[in-house]
């Protein structure tokens, strides 16, 4: 709105956003385009809205969204998530100047609003239309950690009627990847060779070593479980156990900041993590009750858990303790722990880890393996950086 205000002057536009699309006094960008005098006077045309998965306020968990009514602005929202993240449609692109990209990522590489930029890249490619990402901070600030999706996993391309989309599973990214959604979207351009005009509203003042904190942003809650930055921070080492009979925390006040199952020895599994001193964590024996959670595991039931507790997010590995903590339930359940292979391993990237951690191999030496490839990501997504 206030340097960059030309790139969409004049134009008619689409918007890909939701709740998280706000301007750091928490003014929506929706009402912005559409009412400030700015925008009014530079002839913005915003014509309608696409919402990613959660939908357009975030508070959805489920498949299918509908498309709906925007009740402030009016404008018809089409929902980008069916029975998975879709394209905006290229009926919905043919009458528009640009499509503008305003969604939060999280800085993990499951994170599906990454998936919709990319879908969102080759609509405007095929439209013949820019696409303007609004780019925003990382929440896990610049550093990258393993492991990396294994290349035979990876499927960046658009889902198809024969072939479902994999917007979780992009890329041979870290875990942990520290780059922007700018800094992605121009990786993604070049990498996979998708031929969009892409242009890149940059921050000003944010820096790679930043916490979400250190921003002085409010934080706007991007999805139903990510409640806050200390979530968000812990979720890399838990995501991948969506693909378990092991609860996150889904349902309780801290979710992906727990994990637990009625079948668990908390206070072995609590002596086990700590015995590897892992760093910038601590680990507390506890119970809870998941209340509807969204991915229904043990709903009503008061189950034996662990929390996880950072203590300095700067040396805190997510990576790490995620395969520690599979390693860990490995040992001491082997018997009651399920792990879908396929499910794990589209998350935490490799399924030569799962094996290895499965049958008891230590966690640290696995990740320690992985480190070679991350230096070599970063070394060569260095063009792409613009902070």
């Amino acid at each position: 709105m206030e340097d960059s205000l030309g790139l969409v002057a004049g134009r008619r536009i689409a918007l890909v956003t939701n709740q998280t699309g706000v301007d750091a006094r928490g003014n929506s960008g929706v009402e912005l385009l559409q009412r400030d005098p700015r925008a009014v006077r530079a002839g913005v045309q915003l014509v309608r809205l696409f919402s990613p998965e959660h939908g357009i306020r975030g508070g959805e968990d489920r498949t299918n969204l509908p498309d709906e009514v925007d009740a402030r602005s009016g404008l018809v929202v089409h929902s980008l998530y069916t029975r998975e993240t879709v394209p905006p449609p290229d009926s919905l692109l043919r009458d528009l100047d640009a499509l503008v990209f305003d969604l939060q990522d999280i800085g993990t590489r499951t994170w599906t609003y990454v998936g919709v930029m990319i879908y969102s890249m080759r609509a405007a490619a095929r439209a013949g239309i820019p696409l303007i990402v609004l780019d925003r901070p990382n929440p896990l600030g610049g550093r990258a950690e393993a492991p990396i999706l294994d290349a035979a996993l990876a499927n960046p391309e658009d889902p198809t009627p024969e072939r479902r989309g994999q917007a979780y599973a992009l890329y041979p990214t870290p875990l942990r990847h520290g780059m922007t959604m700018g800094e992605l979207a121009r990786l993604f351009a070049a990498e996979l060779k998708i031929p969009v005009e892409l242009k890149v509203v940059q921050m000003r003042g944010w820096r790679r070593s930043m916490s979400w904190e250190d921003t002085g942003l409010p934080w706007v809650v991007p999805s139903p479980s990510m409640i806050s930055p200390r979530s968000a921070l812990v979720y890399p080492a838990l995501v991948a156990f969506e693909g378990t009979n092991v609860s996150v925390g889904r349902g309780t006040d801290l979710p992906f900041q727990r994990f637990g199952a009625p079948w668990m020895d908390a206070e072995r599994v609590v002596d086990l993590l700590r015995d590897r001193t892992l760093s910038g964590v601590r680990f507390e024996a506890e119970r809870f009750t998941p209340t509807n959670p969204g991915d229904n595991k043990y709903g009503g039931r008061s189950i034996p858990g662990v929390r996880i507790v950072v203590e300095e997010r700067d040396r805190f590995q997510a990576g790490r303790v995620g395969a520690a903590i599979l390693w860990a339930l490995a040992r001491t359940s082997p018997d009651s722990l399920r792990v879908t292979a396929r499910t794990w391993d589209l998350r935490f990237g490799s399924p030569a880890a799962r094996e290895a951690l499965m049958r008891g191999d230590d966690p640290d030496e696995i990740i320690d393996r992985m480190q070679g490839e991350v230096v070599a990501f970063q070394r060569r997504v260095r063009p792409y950086l613009l902070y």
